[in-house]
């Protein structure tokens, strides 16, 4: 078994050291800092969503980190993981990339079109200083 398999096949449940496990209340405070610090990244994530940034790498960190300690992070990020390496195949399908290519094409055909025809009507002129035609 190679080692990508074996990191899937690991037990779910916490990753804490055993000595904080091993003390209900030094382990729930563990629990509680790691809720926090995940949250915080996952809150930073989504303002990346509409701010300059990463939003989603750091959102899938925020998860990463709620998954050393939270079995339904741990799952969530296996099903991302799993969703993400279908679709990766699923692209380098010769006919998924065949029809990717030809709508790019037809898209790029249409916005040429589109700046030609803009070109053509209204010259070099942006269109707030069109004057009444």
């Amino acid at each position: 078994m190679d080692e990508s398999g074996r990191r899937d096949e690991r037990a779910l449940g916490s990753r804490a050291p055993e000595y904080v496990k091993a003390r209900r209340a030094l382990h729930l405070s563990w629990q509680v800092g790691v809720f926090v610090v995940g949250l915080a990244v996952v809150v930073a994530g989504v303002l990346m969503l509409v701010l300059p940034g990463p939003g989603w790498v750091v959102i899938f960190g925020g998860m990463a980190i709620w998954a050393t300690e939270f079995v339904w992070a741990q799952l969530v990020l296996r099903w991302t993981k799993r969703k993400v390496t279908e679709a990766a195949q699923r692209a380098l399908d010769p006919r998924v990339r065949r029809r990717n290519i030809i709508l790019t094409s037809v898209g790029l055909v249409i916005v040429a079109a589109l700046a030609g025809f803009y070109l053509w009507k209204f010259g070099l002129q942006m269109p707030w200083k069109i004057k009444d035609q």
